[in-house]
């Protein structure tokens, strides 16, 4: 089913005396899971929402990032950064 731009799934599982459950096909397919996957699960009242932890180090070199600003420590590009912001702020 699809409400909006996203798909809706309904599906059941049931868990065993461990605990485990076995996260149906067809919610696997809607997240894009696969093995290996981490999946984070966040209690709201008495329902629980399950979502896929994305891989933030797939994200590396995603993102251009200028000349002067490669290799300089972290504090340094805050810095700058907040300099640059204000400068225009001005």
């Amino acid at each position: 089913m699809l409400i909006g731009k996203e798909a809706v799934v309904d599906a059941a599982a049931k868990m065993t005396s461990k605990g485990q459950v076995t996260v149906p096909k067809a919610v696997r397919d809607a997240l894009g899971l696969k093995e290996g996957d981490e999946i984070v699960f966040r209690v709201e009242g008495n329902r629980a929402v399950l979502a896929r932890i994305p891989d933030l180090l797939a994200l590396a070199g995603t993102i251009r990032v200028p000349a002067a600003k490669r290799s300089a420590a972290w504090d340094e590009v805050i810095r700058r950064t907040r300099s640059d912001r204000a400068a225009t702020r001005r």
